[in-house]
């Protein structure tokens, strides 16, 4: 799925003073803070994993009900029509029996054996204690099925998904491929096999999926997923649940494979019912149950040894409401599928923690977690603090970054800000962290407080934007970050920089030379990419249309992760 950025844009020397035009802007963060900041935490006191995402209003729930079929074996090529709906459902599910609904009772969910180790979903109906027995499936012979995967779509028509093979000369191609059709409200998902002449050399796509969107949006498709002979283990899952139709899923890990055999084309049939929540469960685990530790604290290794790390993400819904645990799945499957490494987020409100955490670990992606100070200033920030201590995977994170343009904002003063990080510190190494922390500030901040914040960091983290610089072309912008990142590297003797957030808006109006637009974004995030992708977030996951449009009209409009996926 990842399609990254290709061109590399040629250095351009820029001689524009680190102190010019960051410009009185905000990314609204505190906004959306100060209205809600902390009614709801991510994690709530306790450190083991409820089925409880505290949000601020109900989640959407589903009128209909949607049967889905998945099908194996041999076919003949055949191309649906749109899919009436884009979600698809895990291959195996089972439902719990209501027995309960107090959250002291204690409900053994019995499964249907499943026959392919693609996650197993199970519906807790009431609220209780739910065990979800282990599970264990051989495999003797390859077995390919319907999976989901996921891309991001803009308005009008768009070709995705099908399998992309690479041919040096002419050649006859026979493979699989998903697909799904719908029948009087009935979505089935199938894998059929094509065969497909490829007349001469190059990349060709089999069998892609045509949809028509009205706006950007998120689509969820089909896709083969193969698995190799081996045994697949599902570990036993204890967890609480306080919400109704709450849905568990559990993955599966391989061990050694096992000797092949001739077997029959797998069939499943699935008919899940609606729910309003997806808990996914982490994998098995062979050390104890205690909070895991961070593996490093060598803020050298940050970042990545090409040219893409990282993308800022937040859980909210585009009116400003948080989203739930399925369509935070969802989002972070797609930055994984783009080849981002790690995400980075900016609190723990909208159970961020646990939600995103989740996510990140079923994809492998890795985490840069924050502590967001708004216009309460630091006492309003500590039950964040206890968030993250009380999650405590910390295993999982890389940085933690107390504190997002507090300085240059006024929410706190530069000496203020240290302490406070020199706290942090203290209670997150008491609690098993052992990696970096650091603040984000813009450049010039950063130049005007080194004495107060260098002692304090282990890494130099800034925000660089070179839309609020004003002499600052998009063709410019990867030079631009790239220079500005060397000043980051000299202000703390011994600390290497990191850019925080970086980005270029897709609508608003121009800052001088500045000015935004889909193919200035393109431009600008090619060329950030090229110059300084490895040591840089990109700012942001999608457009967030709950924020105000600020001084240039534009802070609605910096999503990119359509960039970066196809």
């Amino acid at each position: 799925m990842k399609a990254g950025v290709l061109a590399i844009a040629a250095a351009i020397v820029v001689g524009v003073s680190a102190r010019q035009n960051h410009a009185e802007r905000r990314h609204a963060h505190e906004l959306f803070h100060n209205a809600r900041m902390l009614k709801g935490t991510g994690v709530h006191g306790t450190g083991k994993v409820t089925g409880t995402g505290k949000h601020h209003s109900p989640e959407e729930t589903c009128g209909c009900t949607t049967i889905y079929t998945t099908i194996t074996g041999e076919g003949t090529l055949y191309f649906p029509p749109p899919p009436a709906t884009s979600m698809l459902p895990p291959p195996s599910s089972s439902v719990a029996p209501p027995t309960s609904t107090t959250t002291q009772s204690v409900v053994i969910v019995s499964t249907s054996p499943p026959v392919v180790p693609t996650p197993l979903a199970t519906t807790c109906p009431t609220p209780g204690v739910y065990t979800i027995p282990a599970t264990t499936i051989t495999l003797t012979s390859s077995t390919t099925v319907c999976a989901a995967t996921s891309t991001a779509l803009s308005s009008g028509s768009n070709t995705y998904g099908g399998v992309t093979t690479v041919v040096s000369t002419k050649t006859t191609v026979v493979c699989p491929y998903a697909t799904v059709s719908t029948s009087e409200g009935v979505v089935t998902s199938v894998i059929l096999t094509t065969t497909y002449v490829c007349p001469t050399a190059g990349t060709y796509t089999i069998a892609p999926l045509t949809t028509s969107v009205s706006t950007s949006t998120v689509m969820v498709y089909p896709t083969p997923a193969t698995y190799a002979p081996g045994t697949y283990t599902q570990a036993q899952v204890v967890t609480t649940i306080t919400e109704t139709n709450y849905v568990v899923v559990c993955p599966f890990t391989s061990p050694a494979p096992v000797p092949t055999s001739s077997a029959a084309p797998v069939v499943v049939s699935v008919a899940p019912p609606a729910s309003t929540s997806v808990y996914v469960a982490p994998p098995a685990s062979t050390s104890a149950a205690a909070p895991a530790k961070s593996s490093s604290s060598n803020s050298g290794s940050l970042g990545s040894s090409g040219n893409q790390w990282a993308i800022t993400y937040s859980p909210y819904t585009s009116a400003g409401g948080c989203k739930g645990a399925a369509d935070v799945m969802v989002d972070i499957t797609l930055i994984a599928s783009s080849g981002f490494k790690a995400v980075r987020i900016y609190s723990t409100d909208c159970s961020g923690l646990i939600n995103v955490g989740t996510a990140c670990k079923a994809t492998g992606l890795r985490m840069i977690i924050g502590v967001f100070i708004s216009e309460t200033g630091i006492s309003g920030a500590q039950q964040q603090v206890t968030d993250i201590i009380s999650w405590g995977q910390f295993s999982m994170v890389d940085l933690v970054v107390i504190g997002n343009e507090a300085v240059f904002n006024g929410h706190c003063s530069a000496s203020a800000l240290a302490g406070f990080i020199s706290e942090c510190k203290t209670k997150f190494a008491a609690a098993g962290y052992t990696g970096p922390c650091t603040t984000t500030e813009p450049l010039n901040t950063w130049q005007g407080n080194t004495g107060a914040l260098c002692g304090a960091v282990d890494v130099v983290g800034c925000n660089i934007h070179p839309f609020f610089n004003s002499g600052i072309a998009a063709s410019d912008a990867g030079a631009f970050v790239a220079s500005q990142l060397k000043i980051v590297d000299g202000l703390c003797p011994g600390k290497t920089g990191i850019n925080l957030e970086t980005g270029w808006p897709s609508q608003g109006s121009c800052n001088g030379a500045a000015c935004p637009g889909k193919s200035e974004q393109a431009t600008a995030i090619k060329g950030i990419t090229a110059a300084a992708g490895g040591k840089s977030v990109m700012f942001s996951f999608t457009n967030d249309p709950w924020k105000p449009a600020g001084e240039f009209g534009c802070e609605q409009y910096w999503g990119a992760v359509q960039l970066f996926s196809s």
